[in-house]
């Protein structure tokens, strides 16, 4: 579906089986362009090759003060990189995924090669349906619960990614709450990021960056308190509270770069698999960005693993009509077509 709710294909005059496949790359690429990031940053470059499409960085776009580390910019390409790749498979294409496949080139994080034709994939195309109505609505959710088996199958999307979705109880929730609320007192006391947050959430009319119509009018009633963005926004917020709302941590048993571009790909796979079955997910990214509570994040985990995101699940409240969507760059500052400009048709 597209943002006025009539439904989307990825259809073209020419058939897709005979169009070049730097055109379905590119297109792919394009789509891409859908995947969500932090502070709707957009922090990726893609380049299409005659036989392969390059993922990379833009390190302009990289939280400074808030991902010194690059966490959050991996994980923000890997939805990306979930997104092209299911553009492709949509169009009938099988891609090998060769991840941060240069160390001599740490801002190129994959590359889609060796693409053969498999034939169109229905389930792919639906997810890429769902990618141009999914949005972040960061109001409470409603008091429906989500029923278990689309929780279920949530769960079974981040791991064929590779990743876990550990569901919270009771008491880790509260655990939640609480480094919630330590992560937002540690940054609130940071000139660099409260700086950093109010550059981000002033950028309207560039394509990047959080509008003030996405944003809630006054701190939402929730378990886990929301960010704090620093100005209050124009979404009305209902006096409801989330008590039916799930919160959960994606986690991994790795903490390197590889691994967090594989905790983007499974973020992407369990949204959009959400987006399908209607059910809201809001990520929740402050707990990791501060060491002491992405720690105590490790801690709800036992130990066995490491936390790349917090998220909350829900039923939206349906009284309510959803926010906008974040606004996104122009295809062309974020796809480089210059090296097969004359193959394309």
């Amino acid at each position: 579906m597209g943002r006025d709710g009539k439904v989307v294909t990825m259809s073209h005059e020419t058939p897709a089986q005979d169009r070049p496949l730097t055109t379905a790359l590119a297109e792919a690429a394009a789509t891409a362009g859908h995947a969500p990031s932090v502070h709707n940053t957009q922090p990726w470059r893609w380049r299409v090759l005659p036989d392969a499409l390059e993922l990379r960085t833009a390190p302009d776009r990289q939280l400074a003060a808030t991902d010194p580390e690059g966490r959050l910019v991996a994980i923000s390409c890997g939805t990306a990189l979930h997104h092209a790749r299911l553009a492709l498979a949509a169009e009938g294409w099988t891609a090998v995924v060769e991840r941060l496949p240069d160390p001599t080139q740490p801002d190129l994080l994959a590359r889609l090669t060796g693409l053969t034709r498999s034939g169109a994939a229905p389930d792919a195309m639906r997810m890429v349906q769902c990618m141009q109505v999914r949005h972040t609505d960061r109001r409470p959710v409603s008091d429906e619960p989500i029923p278990d088996a689309a929780l279920d199958e949530i769960d079974r999307a981040a791991t064929r990614e590779g990743v876990n979705l550990q569901i919270l109880d009771d008491t880790q929730k509260v655990q939640l709450a609480s480094a919630a609320q330590q992560a937002a007192a540690v940054e609130a006391g940071s000139p660099e990021l409260r700086e950093e947050l109010a550059y981000w959430t002033s950028r309207a009319g560039t394509g990047t960056g959080l509008p003030p119509e996405v944003l809630p009018e006054e701190a939402p009633q929730t378990t886990v308190p929301g960010r704090d963005f620093g100005r209050p926004g124009s979404l009305p917020v209902s006096p409801g509270h989330d008590r039916a709302a799930i919160y959960a941590i994606l986690w991994g048993t790795e903490d390197e770069p590889d691994s967090w571009l594989r905790a983007g790909e499974g973020l992407s796979a369990a949204w959009l698999t959400a987006t399908r079955l209607g059910v809201s997910l809001v990520p929740l990214s402050g707990v990791v960005e501060v060491d002491g509570t992405r720690q105590a994040l490790r801690h709800m985990l036992s130990d066995l693993g490491f936390p790349y995101l917090s998220m909350r699940l829900g039923i939206a409240d349906p009284t309510h009509a959803g926010p906008p969507h974040t606004p996104r760059l122009p295809t062309e500052q974020v796809v480089d077509t210059s090296a097969v400009r004359d193959q394309r048709s």
